[in-house]
């Protein structure tokens, strides 16, 4: 139904129609097959999101409660109400609702869902950000919502269900890597507070495909000389612990997250939730684990994709489900990109990585590192850099503007940027000095932001161990008023990830630098 249609032109029954602002979608990339439409009496699910009832302007600075999150800054009752209402009148189905995430889990026939959101879905294979072929559902142009709905509905997701996501992660052979690390040897040479090791927080880790077996889990953690943690896994909008025997694919990134976590945090309670690669079940899953009781210290998210790849409405729910997340007191960690300044476009010009770039997220780049594991003394650590496709991603977002503490950083002026700049902070993530883990019975060496994710995220919880305190927003802690180099760091000042180059203080390679856990919890001890 255009904006055009009069009454005249309308069929009894019909609803009038507006469009959704930011439902763009463009055509999915490398198409190799086309099926058609899809049969219009296939059930599908999708994911709707509300209006705030008032908007969040600042992350508040004492965590709130889920409840305070609903009537301070969720769905109104009579939004909700009304959404509901005209869904359920159109004949949808509606699975869930929720006035604190504002969303709305609906269900229907594909011929329903198309009718409603003026839209028509075709079945294709294309290429996924990983590169391998996919076949999947398929929109492109705007969605249209009822005109009842026009500025209540902000986001609709799930239609269109190719895969949002790749994993930023490189493996190689344990023998080929010159040198490696177990991840108890980096919370050495990162000088992790002494004293802690997740007691009592939890870490929770989202994965949007793989799995993992608890065999490889208690071999890697026995040959550590450490307990199995507690690990639990949560199915989200159908997504499953599905181990796939595949080292180099999902699994993968399962194992390497949670063995980071666990070696590093091993008495936190690891909540791993797994969702479908799609935008509606990557949002579902923050939002399952940022909302869950208790709510964890910290989430690690591994996966992302650049910035242009997400529709408008997308990246602004997905900024919004970050901000609750800092808003209820969980530091959300994700990784900043495996593939240089471009992360990875082929148009000649830079990217960020999404959603890293969202300025609610502890945004995390990579570092290649020299240290004698032994005695923790790092002797160099310069930018990730072993080529295009190999080398922390890093640089300036194009749709966030500068956060308020990133406002006296020299970066920005160097290089006459106006958006975010990525990533925060850093780690090792070159596979040439990576982390030694178990996958599928193998062990291998794996590197990518993918693991300085789950690193950061359970430094963030012995933090809070240490501290009895919940970050949330961690950031204005970090950056200290643009105070360069900023204390509590190691300053990464060599080396490149293609456009941009590091420097003293920030910059977008390695942020702030990578940790010295001790320093930052000194640092943090401090601050109110």
């Amino acid at each position: 139904m255009s904006m055009q249609d009069t009454p005249e032109d309308r069929q009894p029954g019909e609803t009038q129609s507006v469009p959704l602002p930011g439902s763009e979608r463009a055509p999915a990339p490398g198409v190799r097959a086309t099926f058609g439409p899809v049969d219009p009496s296939r059930r599908i699910e999708a994911t709707v999101i509300l209006r705030r009832r008032e908007e969040m302007a600042d992350v508040p600075s004492a965590a709130l409660s889920r409840d305070e999150l609903a009537s301070r800054y969720g769905a109104s009752a009579a939004d909700l109400d009304l959404a509901v209402g005209t869904f359920a009148n159109l004949g949808l189905d509606v699975v869930e609702s929720d006035a604190a995430s504002r969303r709305i889990r609906l269900a229907g026939t594909v011929e329903q869902m198309s009718n409603i959101f003026g839209t028509s879905l075709d079945e294709l294979t294309s290429r996924s950000p990983d590169g391998t072929a996919v076949t999947h559902r398929h929109r492109t142009g705007g969605l249209q919502l009822p005109a009842a709905l026009d500025g209540v509905v902000v986001a609709v997701l799930g239609l269109d269900d190719r895969p949002q996501a790749r994993a930023q992660f490189r493996a190689i052979p344990l023998a080929a890597a010159s040198t490696s690390y177990t991840p108890p040897q980096l919370g050495k040479i990162y000088n992790f507070p002494k004293g802690t090791d997740g007691t009592g927080q939890t870490v929770a880790i989202l994965e949007l495909g793989g799995g993992y077996g608890q065999q490889d889990l208690d071999a890697y953690f026995q040959e550590l000389g450490i307990a199995t943690p507690s690990i639990t896994a949560v199915g989200v909008d159908g997504g499953a612990n599905q181990p796939g025997q595949d080292p180099a694919g999902a699994d993968g990134e399962v194992l390497l997250d949670i063995e980071v976590v666990g070696a590093l945090a091993p008495k936190a309670n690891i909540v791993v939730y797994f969702a479908p690669n799609t935008d509606a079940g990557f949002l579902d899953a923050i939002v399952a684990a940022s909302h869950a009781n208790p709510a964890p210290a910290a989430i690690s998210i591994s996966w992302g994709q650049s910035e242009d790849a997400w529709t408008a409405q997308a990246r602004s729910a997905f900024d919004q489900a970050m901000a609750d997340a800092a808003a209820l007191g969980v530091t959300v960690t994700a990784a900043a990109g495996d593939n240089g300044s471009a992360d990875g476009a082929t148009d000649s010009k830079d990217h960020a990585d999404f959603p890293a770039s969202s300025p609610h997220v502890l945004a995390c780049g990579g570092t290649r590192l020299q240290a004698d594991a032994a005695t923790g003394v790092i002797s160099a650590e310069t930018v990730w850099n072993d080529g295009p496709n190999s080398a922390t991603g890093g640089g300036y977002s194009d749709v966030f503007p500068v956060p308020s503490w990133q406002s006296g950083i020299s970066g920005h002026a160097k290089h006459k940027k106006a958006g975010r700049g990525v990533p925060d902070v850093s780690g090792v993530a070159d596979p040439q000095t990576g982390y030694q883990v178990r996958v599928d019975g193998k062990d291998m060496v794996i590197g990518g932001t993918s693991a300085v994710a789950p690193l950061w995220a359970a430094l963030v919880a012995r933090l809070a161990q240490a501290t009895n305190r919940r970050f949330g927003l961690i950031q204005p802690l970090l950056y200290q008023n643009g105070t360069q180099p900023a204390s509590g760091f190691h300053d990464i000042t060599s080396g490149s990830n293609g456009s941009y180059h590091a420097g003293t203080g920030w910059d977008p390679c390695t942020g702030l630098g990578s940790p010295d856990g001790s320093a930052l919890l000194a640092l943090l001890e401090a601050k109110p």
